[in-house]
């Protein structure tokens, strides 16, 4: 990966762990989140450096909220 991915990355776990919900991250026009369909129905991505996109899973349970990253992936 190259170093732009990889700060860009960094920058969007950091925003996934401050977030409360996934509803505060669709604040930040700049990620473009978007569910998923199809075969990754259940999944949503996450805009990081130039084509790639980070692709991750909330899950929640009784006492807190958890994002599954799943993998990076050139979407196009």
């Amino acid at each position: 990966m190259g170093a732009e991915l990889v700060r860009s990355y960094r920058k969007v776990v950091g925003l996934l762990y401050s977030a409360t919900d996934d509803r505060e991250l669709r604040t930040f026009k700049s990620l473009h989140l978007e569910k998923l369909k199809g075969d990754r129905k259940g999944q949503s991505s996450l805009r990081l450096y130039g084509r790639n996109r980070l692709i991750v899973r909330f899950r929640s349970d009784a006492r807190r909220r958890v994002v599954v990253v799943i993998e990076i992936v050139d979407y196009h």
